[in-house]
């Protein structure tokens, strides 16, 4: 998105397109205190004791005591100094979702790389029952294993991507970036695709994306997706609902298949999970 990528087809769609291996070296970690109470930053890995339970041991859970910001706590983005809360509740979701890791999606021009977003990827912690065919494995064969994001993607446990803008930008500036990653990711659109397409496309067109604006990407189960936009914090309802399962993996896709638009997001999660999954 926002520049030319190798693209990778999802397995499942009818007809591949030839990839190659284009992912840069991300900048990731885990999370440590640092003088500003209110704020962490990806720094040092962190253990987990067995003991523990699950929602302990998310990677992205903080001490309240220290990072409590009111009543939310927050991660900080370390490239784009963008703030995630660690747990929210957005609507369509029956329950709140957990933050599993942040990135960010820079645009180069010419050799300058411009940062246009940072990304966070929450879901219900449910969705670790999805993956016991990872449990016990190294984190590096977990990063080798392309599988994990599909895993993922089909648990029906919610899962939600938040894109926090950090520069102005037009609204079909975004779609026409957006959908130059979807539409190869399709191979043969169905007229349910094409339909779903048009109202996703329908949400941006016109619209004005100020810095600071909240995109919500909702999967409550992998048959639809959900999309809010919110300028004024999180959001109070639902924008529209995409109802394709191709245009809804397509778009996952684009974040954590085998070329993502932002590697950083995509490492960031896969070293989280990890660091669950090996215990």
């Amino acid at each position: 998105m926002f520049e030319a990528q190798a693209i990778c087809s999802p397995k499942w769609l009818q007809s591949p397109i030839p990839t190659r291996n284009c992912i840069p070296k991300p900048r990731i970690g885990f999370l440590t205190g640092i003088s500003n109470p209110n704020v962490l930053i990806c720094q040092t890995p962190i253990h987990f004791s067995p003991q523990e339970n699950i929602k302990s041991r998310t990677p992205f859970a903080v001490n309240a005591s220290s990072t409590s910001v009111g009543r939310a706590e927050y991660i900080e983005e370390p490239a784009t100094k963008e703030r995630f809360q660690t747990s929210l509740s957005l609507p369509g979701c029956s329950s709140s979702l957990t933050l599993l890791g942040t990135g960010y999606r820079e645009k180069v021009f010419a050799i300058i790389g411009v940062k246009v977003y940072a990304a966070g990827l929450y879901a219900n912690l449910s969705i670790l029952n999805s993956l016991n065919a990872w449990k016990g494995r190294s984190t590096a064969e977990i990063q080798e294993d392309s599988s994990l994001f599909s895993s993922i993607f089909l648990s029906p446990s919610e899962k939600s991507l938040q894109i926090v803008l950090v520069r102005d930008v037009d609204g079909k500036t975004f779609w026409d970036a957006l959908n130059d990653a979807i539409s190869p990711r399709i191979k043969s659109p169905t007229p349910v695709d094409e339909s779903a397409l048009s109202t996703f496309r329908s949400i941006f067109q016109g619209q004005p994306l100020k810095k600071g604006t909240f995109i919500f990407l909702t999967w409550p189960d992998p048959s639809k997706m959900l999309v809010c936009i919110s300028s004024d914090g999180l959001p109070s309802g639902v924008d529209t609902e995409i109802e394709s399962e191709n245009v809804a993996f397509a778009l996952f896709d684009v974040f954590f298949g085998d070329t993502p638009v932002s590697p950083s997001l995509k490492a960031s999660v896969l070293n989280g999970l990890g660091s669950i999954l090996k215990s």
